[in-house]
């Protein structure tokens, strides 16, 4: 088949779905509702249901009294033993697929079962949403006259007691419509690799002869592999690579430190980025819009939502709100019920709404992921915005940063240290630890107060990283690659300590 009348075909039947996001985005409550009523009845026979007595839930009042709160280590030996093979658990239909969880702070790993439901109406659907958006904003587009560039994890899928585990990124892979596949790049074995610096050698090969149109992938690794493509092109941009090249999809961190870097791989005034907020847990949120950094909150993906303001927030024993009752700009928790049989499940994950018609969000953070060492209630959508503040005005360029706090002494006030590393380093680091503490005391009241006549918290300290040192500690912790990130924010030192052993060994 020719690629334009590919293009249009497709093209065509995602435009329609935009038909279908209609009946949430007028009855946002009454879809959540019912899906809850939905997801109660058809798990009310297994062994959770039975134990929560699913059958005497009426309406969201009642599953809040039957139903707690529970995080994962709550639910690991329910799951454990599904991954062993026993059905009926936590949901009716048979689970088959575990999402191995790479989350920043444990190393222990998580195993979130992903059901056929789960794949197909969630993240499925949220892969064809993603395009549906764009062709609607994008019309003239012909994305699908080239290929979709995909960077997934590096983890293969393994099986396991007749079960089968794996980056969620790998697990998509495997289960991908026969469509979608077909104009993607890399090719099936080179995108499952399991060792990253070979696959990355490997995507590389494959994709600089290939028409590339649209980029997939988590910023910090896309920005390593695109830098992979000039070295071995020889080339002074992207563009001389893939002049087709038309929308990057992204998420798993925060855009803005990289955003300056993507401009200057790919100079073109019309490239659309668009945002994507998805986990092992499911796919929750896209942008909807060109050039907005808000998130619509997708309310049919089989997921029911429940937020947990976070100046209330006490882990399992939180009290959560339903989404009838949210407000604007204030910081939440996220607790979801899911066709993966996941039931009030805390994720860790903070928001805030930007919007109520339709329900738009902002990730904030992580409920982990802070400082709150002296009261000062540092979340990392504050650390975020006042880096970008201090990158701009000294036209200074993050690749990657974490904070820990300094402890007080008898004699010395607490502080926050910032270990960075910069693509473009300022030339004068004092003044832009100058600019970065102004700028989060114009953000954060609670940072303010803390440092006024440096009482509590004195001037942040700035050390600057030597070029690829965070890939290096990565690479020791066995976390390049796919949906794994550095810890931006902690209470404690742990992270940073390792960092700074390493910058000295070197």
């Amino acid at each position: 088949m020719p690629f334009t009348i590919f293009n249009s075909i497709i093209s065509w039947f995602l435009k329609k779905r935009k038909h279908q996001m209609e009946l949430f985005l007028k009855y946002p409550i009454d879809v959540q509702n019912e899906l809850l009523s939905k997801l109660i009845s058809k798990a009310k026979n297994t062994e959770v249901g039975q134990n929560f007595n699913f059958s005497s839930i009426k309406n969201y009042e009642d599953f809040t009294k039957n139903v707690p709160i529970q995080q994962y280590e709550t639910i690991e030996p329910l799951i454990e033993r599904s991954r062993k093979g026993e059905q009926n658990i936590f949901w009716p239909t048979p689970i088959k697929w575990f999402a191995k969880s790479s989350g920043t702070t444990n190393s222990k790993s998580k195993f979130i079962p992903v059901s056929d439901e789960a794949l197909e109406d969630c993240h499925m659907k949220a892969g064809k949403d993603m395009l549906c958006m764009f062709f609607n904003n994008n019309p003239e587009s012909v994305l699908f006259k080239g290929k979709g560039l995909r960077l997934g994890g590096s983890s293969a899928v393994y099986e396991d007691n007749n079960s089968y585990f794996g980056d969620l990124s790998a697990i998509i892979i495997e289960n991908m419509p026969f469509w979608a596949d077909f104009r993607s790049a890399p090719k099936q074995e080179v995108a499952l690799m399991d060792e990253w610096e070979t696959k990355m050698k490997a995507i590389v090969d494959e994709t600089i002869e290939e028409d590339i149109t649209s980029l997939v992938g988590v910023p910090s690794w896309m920005l390593v592999l695109l830098n992979r493509v000039l070295e071995k092109t020889g080339k002074n941009n992207i563009l001389e690579v893939w002049p087709n090249l038309e929308v990057y999809f992204h998420g798993g961190v925060n855009f803005n430190p990289y955003r300056e870097q993507f401009k200057k791989l790919i100079p073109k005034n019309n490239f659309k980025y668009y945002e994507t907020y998805n986990a092992s847990e499911g796919f929750f949120a896209i942008q909807d819009l060109n050039n907005s950094s808000d998130l619509l909150l997708m309310l049919d993906y089989g997921i029911f939502y429940e937020f947990i303001p976070m100046d209330t927030f006490n882990g399992e024993n939180s009290e959560a709100i339903h989404l009838s009752e949210v407000k604007l700009n204030v910081n939440y928790a996220i607790v979801i019920t899911t066709n993966g049989g996941l039931w009030r499940y805390l994720i860790g994950d903070t928001i805030k709404f930007t919007s109520l018609k339709p329900y738009r969000i902002r990730i904030t953070g992580r409920t982990k992921h802070f400082i709150n060492v002296f009261g000062e209630e540092l979340i990392i959508e504050n650390a975020e915005d006042a880096l970008k503040q201090a990158c701009l005005k000294t036209n200074a360029e993050v690749s990657e940063y974490t904070v820990a706090p300094i402890f007080m002494n008898e004699e010395k006030s607490g502080g926050h240290e910032w270990l960075i590393e910069f693509s473009k380093e300022p030339t004068c680091i004092n003044y832009f630890t100058e600019l970065l503490d102004n700028a989060l005391k114009a953000i954060n009241s609670d940072y303010e107060a803390k440092r006024y006549n440096n009482m509590t918290l004195a001037m942040p300290k700035v050390i600057v990283a030597r070029k690829g040192l965070f890939y290096q500690w990565l690479k020791k912790n066995g976390k390049l690659g796919g949906q794994h990130k550095v810890p931006r924010l902690s209470n404690s030192r742990k992270h940073l300590e390792e960092l700074l052993s390493l910058e000295l060994v070197n």
